[in-house]
């Protein structure tokens, strides 16, 4: 296989082996927060996430509706700390609207992922779903070795990066 199709290969499966997404905002005096949340993604790679009204990044997604995400292996399974796998997005945001035929799907995708908590979240009026439609992305397989994700489809890589 070539560089390109072993990336490739490792990019499709790579949000898979997460739950939960790093999820950076700023709020609209320019202050930044991260923070992370539980994720589901839909067959376009657009990203999901189920959160409480209540906190920073959400206000923060109302007053600016764009977010870059990181998904990254854990630290315990990296052989060089410097050069860990990782992909982001830089995504726009819309809030899902409770109760339309869409929320009811991402919810129920929620509850299949994550069981009898999402019983308890889905009764909750605080919770907000944002769809995060990544507009551009990333991924870095170590030193040297980093792709962009075709934003015409989200499946594919397209150039190495380099330097």
């Amino acid at each position: 296989m070539s560089q390109l199709e072993n990336a490739l290969a490792a990019y499709q499966g790579f949000t898979d082996l997460f739950q939960s997404l790093i999820i950076s905002t700023v709020s609209a005096d320019n202050i930044p927060n991260a923070s992370y949340a539980p994720f589901v993604m839909d067959e376009r790679r657009n990203i999901y996430i189920y959160v409480s009204g209540l906190s920073t990044h959400t206000q923060n997604l109302y007053a600016v509706p764009r977010t870059s995400v990181l998904f990254i292996d854990d630290e315990s399974q990296t052989k060089q700390i410097f050069a860990r796998r990782r992909l982001t997005f830089d995504c726009t945001v819309a809030l899902v609207e409770r109760e339309t035929e869409l929320w009811n799907q991402i919810v129920n995708s929620f509850e299949a992922r994550f069981g009898e908590m999402i019983q308890l979240l889905r009764d909750l009026p605080d919770f907000r779903i944002f769809k995060l439609t990544p507009i551009k992305g990333r991924f870095v397989i170590g030193f040297g070795s980093a792709y962009e994700v075709n934003p015409n489809d989200l499946g594919t890589l397209t150039n190495h990066l380099t330097g």
